[in-house]
């Protein structure tokens, strides 16, 4: 056996979570002295000697012998992390040496591995065992199925597909890494290219390569810098893929040529539907009937596991398989299987994959067939199928405007079919100067949901000025998606500028009445804002009689979030996200599921909103939207600051920050540093918390976003008064009861009662803490009414009325338990135990079990980090009193200092 050239330090693996876990555990067992064997199996460049490299840079407990990709002669030491393979033979017994060299005698290699496994644990790493010569390759299988458990030796082996032969390994464990995702596949290109791709570039990339990480890793090392930022087109194929697509063709040459002619009709039917859907089986059979081809000639294939076959549809297992198929047949070839297709789709339902059949056998320009083509993607049909139609329609245009025309047309239908990647190519191929309207009207919404908001809004404004003069409704399409885009950046202005460009009257009344509402209610003057309210309430009226219209009840639900009429927008927001499900366009789906989200979190629905927010998350990343997915990432800071803490919350946080920044989502950001303040308070940290929110809703150009300001001034007056900033707290209150005067959500007036009692002096507290309660009882809602309590019983124990305290408390733990709210809850618990109530489960046989419920809060947050005053802040205590309690708990727990408290509290 001889050595590859290098083994590199460890590699970076993307969208390999799953293999990554079945190594470690083979690992595992091995350092615990059990053995296994593990053979990985995947098609060329799908990472298999990646996953060997990286299982060998992760063992570090004992001898690693290499088997290198090449038929070998002997086995070769690996030294670690960064030593290189000598080529020297190892020192092996002289026996198992000749034994080996002779021709890999089974019994000679087990008997060498288990020599060797029995002096210390040994990790045996093949790659490329379908190069071995047959005799190689079943001395190895004999040999791993035969090693005992308990001898210390695991056996990592690495092979592509083989069809055909005999399996030298079967019996043994196998794992079969598949393509990378389009998530993983996106980080690897950023990473090769330290992210200066271009979008569309990197799309076609990612589609091209079909997840196969070595396609992806040779071609961005050798595309030019303008192939790599879109100002040059990409060669086609990409360089690097040409190893990859022989080596997946070789895998079809075995096979008998009727059935790689079946494969060949597979292949170009797919080019009139999307590809993920496969082929129809009932065509490929009529078409093999008039080659005088076998029904049965399609089992070979699916033996080889080249396709499948579920009786309807006949798909191949992988996209490659299909590319080198089409990249290896002669055009002349496809040409006449694409004729002999067209000929098969009979019947007007077939219109449009006839003509899309007929366009791929064409040589010339055809501008009769380009607009028949044309014509048949006007019909109700997949907006993916209607984009194949297009592009085809266009690549048959000889006049440049037209067929810039048809390629902008093409892109908004793989935009709304949820396939960015191939919106951004076709617009790519736009080449006509200037662009048309509705080229610009699709990047506007393509950086709408991924990319820079403010570059939407201004695309969309250009093309809503190149549209108008001869489409009235994607001008207000346009114009609706400008006023989107200042509303994710937080631009009140130039949301009313998009609001008002929208030609009034609407022929849609209840899209005149959202216009002229959101106009109005954004707008200068408290009547023409009473009005609004009137109209935007109207668009809740006709919601009951409206059709499926997604974009429409999305609006509906924009507009009840907007008049706090909460109810209405849970209701909106689930019969949006039905219609997107059963009607489509799919690129709808991630917003759908954020407005129901968010409905449901304003409704105090914590649990839903999380399910519907992370589902819209996985979407988002589907699709391709990052702006959607910071927004979703968002909504889950908000649900974790309620139910799952501060790191869970700091999380998604995170996650949002990292494109609310650079693509200006304000919205996104505003809510996501309310969840990360919420959660401070939840943990007791108010100064922590009101200097995250002031800058959000107080004075001054760094507000945050204008409808949401507002929602956090309860959060921040709560955290201001217990950090001892009431004067900013009061203004804060007058602007939130002139916004709660204006709204219908249920939460406000309790909201604004209890932000009174906060600031209220002792005689006239009690009162506003008993008057937002109930407003709490007619509204409902349990994690708000929960809050009140848990400010109302720590304001009693403040004012020595410890027994009257526990009431409150201990309904506030209740409310905070059914709802979900596990640190909120501990707060509570924490409070009742300080107001003299024992809490069952909150028994502490540990040093702590030795301090008074006081002394215990005053510990732990002395132990995270605080000083006497900000405890006495956080607990509203005096710093005298802090300053007491602390010296006994030195005393009781032989502490001397702050650092050996935080040590002992670490340990317990």
């Amino acid at each position: 056996m001889t050595s590859s050239t290098t083994v590199r330090s460890p590699l970076r693996l993307y969208g390999r979570s799953g293999e990554l876990a079945a190594l470690d555990t083979l690992l595992a067992r091995l350092r615990d002295g059990s053995g296994s064997t593990l053979v990985l199996t995947a098609p060329p460049g799908l990472g298999r000697t990646a996953l060997l490299r990286h299982t060998m840079d992760s063992y570090g407990d004992g001898p690693v012998l290499y088997a290198a990709a090449t038929p070998a002669e002997q086995l070769l030491p690996y030294s670690g992390l960064h030593a290189l393979l000598c080529s020297a033979p190892v020192p092996l017994p002289v026996v198992a040496t000749d034994a080996l060299r002779a021709g890999l005698a089974p019994t000679a290699l087990l008997d060498l591995l288990r020599t060797l496994g029995a002096r210390r644990p040994l990790l045996v790493c093949v790659d490329d065992a379908h190069v071995w010569d047959r005799d190689s390759r079943a001395a190895l299988g004999f040999a791993a199925r035969r090693l005992e458990p308990g001898l210390g030796v695991a056996v990592l082996i690495s092979e592509a597909q083989r069809h055909g032969e005999q399996d030298a390994f079967g019996g043994l464990a196998r794992l079969h890494p598949g393509p990378l995702d389009d998530h993983a596949a996106t980080a690897l290109i950023d990473r090769l290219t330290d992210g200066r791709t271009d979008p569309a570039v990197r799309e076609e990339l990612r589609r091209a390569a079909a997840g196969n990480p070595l396609i992806l890793t040779a071609a961005a090392g050798r595309l030019t810098r303008d192939q790599l930022a879109g100002r040059a087109p990409l060669p086609r194929p990409l360089p690097g893929a040409e190893r990859v697509l022989e080596a997946y063709a070789a895998l079809l040459d075995s096979l008998p040529e009727d059935t790689r002619l079946l494969l060949l009709f597979a292949a170009a039917a797919q080019e009139h539907e999307p590809h993920e859907a496969g082929a129809d089986g009932a065509l490929l059979m009529r078409a093999g009937q008039v080659a005088g081809l076998d029904p049965g000639d399609l089992g070979p294939a699916e033996r080889a596991g080249a396709v499948h076959d579920d009786g309807v549809r006949i798909r191949f297992t992988h996209p490659l398989l299909r590319t080198a198929l089409l990249r290896r047949t002669p055009l002349a070839r496809r040409r006449a299987v694409h004729v002999l297709l067209a000929t098969l789709l009979d019947g007007p339902h077939r219109t449009l994959p006839r003509l899309v059949q007929r366009a791929c056998a064409a040589d010339r320009y055809d501008p009769a067939l380009a607009e028949a083509l044309a014509r048949a993607a006007v019909a109700p049909r997949p907006h993916a199928e209607r984009a194949v139609a297009l592009a085809r329609s266009a690549a048959l245009s000889p006049d440049e405007a037209l067929r810039g025309d048809r390629l902008a047309a093409a892109a908004e239908h793989a935009w709304l079919g949820g396939d960015p990647g191939r919106a951004r190519d076709l617009l790519a191929q736009v080449r006509v100067v200037p662009a048309p309207g509705r080229a610009h009207y699709v990047r506007g919404l393509l950086a709408l949901r991924d990319g820079p908001v403010a570059d939407a809004r201004e695309a969309l404004l250009t093309a809503a000025a190149l549209l108008a003069p001869r489409d009235a409704e994607r001008t207000v399409e346009a114009l609706i998606g400008a006023a989107e885009a200042a509303w994710a950046m937080g631009d009140a202005p130039a949301c009313l500028d998009a609001w008002s460009r929208i030609p009034a009257p609407q022929p849609d009344p209840a899209l005149e009445r959202y216009r002229a509402g959101m106009y109005a209610v954004f707008g200068e003057g408290r009547r023409r804002r009473e009005g609004g309210r009137v109209l935007l309430r109207g668009c809740l009226d006709s919601a009951a009689a409206a059709t499926g219209d997604p974009a429409a009840l999305l609006r509906t639900a924009l507009a009840a979030l907007v008049l706090g009429e909460i109810d209405a927008a849970c209701r909106a927001g689930a019969r949006a996200l039905a219609a997107v499900r059963v009607h489509g366009p799919e690129s709808l789906l991630p917003q759908a599921l954020e407005h129901l989200a968010y409905g449901e979190l304003r409704a105090g629905r914590h649990a839903r909103a999380r399910v519907h927010a992370t589902e819209g998350l996985l979407a988002a990343h589907r699709l391709g939207q990052r702006n959607k997915a910071a927004h979703l990432h968002a909504v889950l800071a908000l649900a974790a600051s309620v139910e799952g803490g501060a790191a869970a919350c700091a999380e998604h946080a995170e996650a949002t920050a990292k494109d609310a920044g650079p693509h200006g989502l304000a919205q996104a950001a505003t809510l996501a540093t309310w969840a990360v303040a919420r959660a401070d308070l939840a943990e007791g940290r108010s100064a922590e918390a009101a200097a995250r929110l002031f800058p959000l809703v107080g004075p001054g150009p760094l507000r945050g976003h204008f409808a949401a300001r507002m929602l956090l001034a309860p959060c921040f007056v709560e955290a201001a008064v217990l950090a001892g900033r009431a004067p900013e707290a009061a203004t804060v209150v007058e602007e939130f009861a002139v916004w709660t005067a204006g709204t219908a959500d249920p939460q406000a007036p309790a909201q604004l009662a209890r932000c009174r009692a906060l600031l209220a002096p002792p005689q006239e507290a009690d009162a506003r803490y008993q008057e937002a309660l109930a407003h709490h009882a007619r509204a409902g809602g349990d994690f708000e009414g929960a809050r009140t309590q848990l400010l109302y019983g720590q304001w009693l124990r403040r004012q020595r009325r410890t027994r009257e305290a526990r009431g409150p408390l201990r309904d506030a733990l209740v409310a905070f338990e059914r709802c979900g709210a596990r640190v909120w809850a501990e707060r509570a618990s924490g409070e009742l135990r300080a107001a003299g109530e024992a809490v069952s489960g909150n028994t502490d046989t540990g040093p702590l079990g030795l301090l008074t419920p006081q002394q215990e809060r005053i510990a732990r947050c002395v132990a995270q980090g605080a000083t006497n005053r900000e405890v006495a802040i956080r607990l509203s205590l005096s710093p005298r009193t802090v300053d007491h309690h602390l010296r006994n708990v030195f005393a009781l727990l032989g502490v001397r200092s702050r650092v050996e408290l935080a040590r002992l509290l670490d340990r317990d």
